[in-house]
């Protein structure tokens, strides 16, 4: 009786009052149940997705996958170090000009991206200053507006490490003097300023700099240039000017201490598992050895799993994650980039066939099995957050059960410092990567291109994807087993590291040869 008491107002409302509440309801909705909408939220996995989890999409391959059997002599030449290519680093032993006796006044610059987009303008920005004969401020970083990490440079580089090497090139200096304390990040921000450089051309010549910039360094003693990301040119420089910029790349720019404290934890520990250091003391030399390369201790691979929200919808490609992963991703289009996106015009299988799909952590996880990576391997995830959460990257597990990341390998104590700070997180990745026996980018980018660069650098084994051909084997059903298998690798018998010389065009930041890089004789 009572239920019905309170029922009664309800059924006495009219249809504008009851169209009123539901209104009323649908706006209070995202604060009653915030969760709801997240999907549309930039770079955060999808709930959509989550809940309806997707299958593998490729049951077969899977299976196969899981029965095969890798000799000795493919784990050998997976693991092997790449042989000498006939090319050295050589921006250690080179020596560019000296340094004139007065600097012609102070350059700032303003950097946005993400880190290694902002390691990009680092280095063009000493160029710049070398070209101009001025003093380079430490570089401000831009709080990232998709991650809003604020951190600094001092934040993430050992300042003076940078310093110290480049102290030969470029004059470079924490802090502007108290004469120019008034140039400001906020100081740009409000009102038009005659010390603003904002329409430098994206890859800008040095001549263009020379007779824009320096000659408002030198009325008012300083410039501050921003926007800066990709505002040097690649080619028609002196070659004293792109060894500075390899220089700036692979030798100046460390990481503070304690990012590199956190990364050599981290490498220990998937170099020597614990069960393999707690076993080693006892056990017979023979097999003490079976143990450690059945577990895969000694080895490990870096997997840079570039497979966020951003990328999966800008793709335009099918996931398989049902209709409601649909409407999300389309959604999310539709906010973030109006619904303009080339490959929306393509169907699934067409941007497969052309290789514009990134590889999902399963098809990953494919890639790595035909390719001779033992479910013994130790892999290490290089991600800040894949679409889908762990229901995308549950396969990949059950291929390889020694997935590790940050967190499955360091307390909460010792990633206090870098916790929701997408910059450093990306730091650790990165220092990770570089002590890796093998390193596998899913897709490309910017971490890809600067890792590529800097492992070519040093003759590290890097594998490359080939994505126009797994997008076209992947679509194949009816291929079993050794057949996907056998087209992978031949598919990837060039794509391990071997060096590719620098094309016109083509960033120095990608392919460090052959202006970091010298012949051997």
């Amino acid at each position: 009786m009572l239920q019905m008491k309170q029922l009664q107002p309800l059924q006495n409302l009219n249809q504008s009052q009851k169209t009123a509440l539901a209104g009323v309801f649908v706006l209070l909705l995202p604060i009653l149940s915030p969760n709801l909408f997240r999907p549309l939220g930039r770079a955060s996995p999808s709930l959509f997705s989550e809940w309806n989890a997707p299958r593998p999409r490729h049951l077969r391959l899977l299976q196969g996958a899981l029965d095969r059997q890798i000799s000795i002599r493919q784990q050998v030449e997976l693991w092997s170090p790449l042989p000498d290519q006939g090319w050295k680093p050589c921006t250690l032993s080179y020596r560019g000009s000296p340094l004139p006796e007065k600097s012609q006044g102070f350059l700032q610059v303003f950097l946005d991206g993400g880190l290694n987009q902002q390691r990009m303008g680092i280095c063009d920005a000493v160029a710049v200053a070398k070209i101009m004969n001025v003093t380079l401020v430490i570089p401000r970083l831009e709080v990232n507006p998709v991650w809003q990490d604020s951190s600094s440079f001092t934040d993430i580089f050992d300042v003076e490490h940078y310093i110290s090497v480049l102290k030969d090139e470029v004059r470079i200096v924490r802090d502007l003097p108290t004469q120019y304390a008034w140039s400001t990040r906020d100081y740009y921000a409000t009102g038009i300023r005659a010390t603003r450089i904002k329409t430098a051309p994206v890859h800008a010549s040095a001549e263009w700099y020379l007779e824009n910039v320096l000659p408002v360094i030198q009325s008012y003693g300083i410039a501050a240039v921003a926007p800066f990301s990709h505002r040097l040119a690649f080619d028609n420089l002196p070659e004293s000017i792109q060894r500075l910029r390899c220089k700036v790349n692979f030798d100046a720019l460390n990481f503070v201490p304690r990012i590199q404290e956190l990364g050599d934890a981290l490498v220990h520990r998937l170099r020597y598992p614990p069960s393999i250091s707690r076993a080693s003391g006892t056990m017979d030399p023979t097999d003490r050895i079976n143990t450690i390369v059945k577990a895969g201790a000694g080895k490990f691979a870096v997997l840079h799993l570039r497979f966020d929200k951003d990328m999966a919808a800008h793709s335009g490609c099918d996931f398989e994650g049902g209709k409601a992963e649909k409407l999300a991703l389309a959604k999310y289009r539709q906010v973030i980039w109006q619904g303009r996106v080339l490959n929306s015009q393509f169907t699934d299988e067409e941007l497969r066939n052309k290789g514009r799909c990134p590889l999902t952590p399963e098809e990953i996880g494919l890639l790595l099995s035909a390719l001779g990576f033992s479910n013994n391997t130790r892999l290490y995830l290089a991600s800040h957050q894949v679409y889908g959460g762990e229901a995308r990257i549950s396969t990949l597990r059950k291929l390889f059960p020694g997935v590790e990341n940050k967190k499955s390998l360091a307390s909460a104590e010792e990633l206090a410092d870098v916790e929701g700070k997408a910059s450093l997180m990306a730091a650790v990745d990165y220092y990770v990567s570089m002590k890796s026996d093998i390193f596998i980018s899913a897709s490309p980018g910017n971490m890809h291109n600067a890792l590529l660069a800097h492992r070519a650098y040093l003759n590290l084994k890097t594998i490359r994807p080939n994505m126009i051909l797994l997008g076209q084997v992947l679509v194949n059903k009816s291929l079993d087993w050794s057949e996907f298998e056998g087209a992978v690798v031949n598919g990837h018998k060039n794509r391990h590291g071997q060096l590719r010389l620098r094309k016109q065009k083509q960033s120095i930041y990608t392919y460090p040869a052959p202006d970091c890089m010298c012949k051997v004789a």
